[in-house]
């Protein structure tokens, strides 16, 4: 009987990534923009988020 199951690894990127999601963070609440969706924007160039599905056989 086959399971399956999800996997999501987060971890944050190099410092590069890092430096760059936070001026865009920084750029957008300074033009007004919504923190909705300045914050999760700089969270998703600062982390690298990936998604893996898999399946055993038992």
């Amino acid at each position: 009987m086959p399971r399956f199951g999800l996997t999501i690894d987060v971890c944050p990127r190099d410092l590069p990534f890092r430096l760059v999601g936070a001026a865009v963070a920084g750029y957008a609440l300074w033009a007004d923009a919504p923190a909705e969706i300045a914050v999760p924007m700089a969270l998703l160039i600062v982390l690298d988020i990936r998604v893996r599905r898999w399946r055993h056989h038992t």
